[in-house]
């Protein structure tokens, strides 16, 4: 029988693989068509907007546009401007870069042809504020929405709705233009409406809508949110007129890495079960679930391991004043439920190479992380109480640190269940 690998070293390579599958230069090309004739314009945001960008220079040449990418995930570029900006909470940076991208697209014609590039991170990037309501009003929005625990889903409709270029705006836009969007997918369920808040795609649902999402969610909100939300916003409807010459394509998605991941894990010898590519839930809650069947499935494992993948988007709500991520909250809440149980190991990430507050993309635990945490004097469930998952991962030395990926097919999880 095959050597079986080191287990840290095996998830690692995993969560590479997944990456790699990912990448803009592999998997936006198999759907970018010929470069159109006459006047293209390349607009685009997200944390792999640059990379894309990069992708389509090195199959059309130089191309007017101007992208909008976090800080660090910048490339060289050739005819395309790239603007920097701030995540998840938006900045001036971001601001301006919008106003300049939407005056780019005003006044198209017919015969003109636009190729939108949109990725998570969009949301924050992309930064117009509706009449009212201020950038300081919006980051404001932002934080509490990031703290709230709230889905992506319901976080993104309530950005749509304080937006003059979310919710298929950016497209309006450029109407009569012609529009491409190819997009690279950090949701569950890859609706193209909620990739970026769907700057290209119609919305339906009402600035009321987005009102009782505040409600819901226990969202404080300054006076002239509540106020801009109180009366219509300009997000465009589904079958709108602007929106007849646009096409909406999702080039890369959460399912794919974790087909890719699966495959190398059999190459190796190993069983793999898929939970899903589009799980949500609070970090630690969903933690508890997948320790609780990761130790049931042990008992009937044999010579042959079995790992278990997922993805999608969790979330934390924020009660302590740690550094913390989802990912990193839900590899910390796995092994204190584990509890120290033999044969388990696990890597949790986010595929952008970011979680949360921290430069980090995730953490790997293994059977010894509590025993290893109490010999340094630390405290694993007041670190999760305090949402200080990265500060513990740091101090244990089980961070994972990739750099910016250029990607962003958002949540990586792999747990690896060895015979005892």
């Amino acid at each position: 029988m095959m050597q079986s690998p080191d287990p840290s070293v095996f998830l690692r390579a995993l969560f590479d693989r997944a990456i790699e599958v990912a990448d803009p230069m592999r998997s936006l090309m198999a759907h970018l068509p010929a470069r159109p004739s006459g006047r293209v314009i390349v607009v685009g945001a997200g944390k792999a907007s640059a990379r894309m960008a990069e992708a389509v220079g090195s199959a059309w040449g130089p191309c007017e546009g101007l992208v909008i990418t976090r800080y660090g995930h910048e490339r060289p570029l050739q005819g395309i401007e790239v603007v920097s900006a701030s995540h998840p909470v938006p900045d001036a940076a971001g601001e301006a870069a919008t106003g300049r991208m939407l005056d780019l697209l005003a006044g198209l014609t017919e015969d003109d042809f636009v190729l939108a590039l949109i990725s998570g991170g969009a949301s924050a990037l992309l930064v117009a504020p509706v009449p009212g309501v201020t950038l300081a009003d919006k980051q404001a929005v932002n934080a509490a929405l990031l703290a709230s625990g709230a889905p992506i889903s319901a976080m993104n409709t309530v950005r749509k709705h304080l937006s003059r270029v979310k919710g298929g705006q950016l497209a309006a836009t450029a109407y009569p233009a012609r529009m491409l969007a190819l997009m690279i997918s950090d949701v569950p369920g890859d609706d193209p409406a909620v990739i970026g808040s769907g700057p290209t795609v119609g919305e339906p649902s009402s600035s009321a809508a987005a009102g009782v999402i505040l409600e819901r969610w226990g969202i404080q909100v300054p006076d002239s949110v509540r106020r801009a939300l109180a009366g219509a916003t300009d997000v465009v409807p589904p079958g709108d007129p602007r929106l007849s010459r646009v096409q909406n394509r999702v080039v890369a998605a959460p399912a794919q890495s974790l087909a890719a991941a699966a495959e190398q894990a059999r190459a190796v010898g190993y069983r793999v079960r898929i939970l899903g590519d589009a799980l949500e839930g609070e970090a630690r809650d969903v933690a508890r679930t997948m320790a609780a069947e990761a130790l049931m499935l042990q008992r009937s494992v044999g010579p042959e391991p079995l790992v278990l993948l997922s993805g999608g988007e969790l979330t934390v709500t924020r009660r302590g004043n740690g550094v913390g991520g989802p990912n990193a909250e839900f590899a910390l809440a796995l092994a204190v439920a584990l509890g120290g149980s033999p044969g388990i190991h696990a890597i949790a990430c986010d595929t952008d190479g970011v979680d949360g507050a921290a430069e980090v993309a995730g953490a790997v635990i293994g059977p010894d992380t509590l025993a290893r945490s109490r010999g340094l004097g630390l405290d694993p469930w007041a670190a999760l109480e305090r949402n200080d998952a990265h500060g513990f991962f740091a101090a244990l030395g089980s961070q994972v640190v990739t750099g910016p990926t250029l990607t962003n097919v958002n949540d990586f999880r792999a747990i690896l269940i060895m015979g005892n």
